[in-house]
């Protein structure tokens, strides 16, 4: 399926319902991301149609965290970085209190960096371990890390840059459910019926989250 009527789309879009009645969804990640072309033309509207976007990925003027893709359905997902090489600008996708992907301008030395909740790891024949990281991505490391805990990737190497652990007191940024978007500090985590949650002194003031639907970000 490589499109979707428009009333389907995840809530997270920030497009109207109302318009043509089709949208090109993500080639893999459908559920977490917004299509390159969508993203291009709909949000931040630097294109004009898909043959347009096509023709500026055919002369590598656009990559995705520093990666030159292939696709225009490419997934755009929370927290990746769309690079302009030749006019040196970059957005970073991010989640509004609306719960809308909103895409911020960042300077190119922020852009070398994106952040990633490790979601799972796996010891690997040779002893080494294997971090699987939201949005489907998994890196091969020493470091120790623990499930829950956050990452710092250097986009372009591949290398991570910092480890930020889950615990009380760290930042965190809500990522899915009713406070979506919201931001704030762990006060205390806390085991209910088997699933942890974490209570957060946030913007919004106390909530509880579940861990699965939060990130720490410092």
């Amino acid at each position: 399926m490589t499109h979707l009527k428009r009333n389907k789309i995840g809530k997270f879009w920030p497009v109207p319902r109302k318009g043509t009645k089709y949208l090109a969804v993500p080639s893999h990640n459908k559920n977490n991301a917004i299509s390159l072309v969508v993203v291009m033309r709909d949000i931040l509207k630097l294109v004009k149609n898909k043959k347009e976007l096509k023709r500026i990925i055919n002369e590598r003027r656009i990559q995705i965290n520093h990666k030159n893709i292939e696709e225009t359905n490419y997934p755009v997902c929370l927290f990746d970085v769309i690079n302009f090489p030749d006019i040196k600008k970059n957005y970073r996708a991010m989640l509004s209190t609306s719960k809308k992907m909103i895409f911020e301008e960042i300077p190119d030395e922020e852009a070398k960096t994106k952040i990633f909740k490790v979601i799972s790891k796996k010891t690997l024949s040779n002893k080494k371990m294997q971090l699987n990281l939201m949005h489907g991505k998994n890196i091969i490391s020493d470091e120790k890390v623990k499930t829950g805990d956050s990452v710092i990737l250097d986009l372009k190497d591949n290398k991570i840059l910092k480890i930020i652990s889950m615990k009380e007191g760290s930042n965190v940024f809500v990522t899915k459910g009713k406070h979506a978007g919201h931001q704030g500090k762990i006060q205390e985590i806390m085991d209910r019926g088997g699933k942890s949650i974490a209570k957060i002194i946030s913007d919004e003031g106390k909530v509880n989250v579940w861990i699965k639907n939060i990130i720490v970000t410092g």
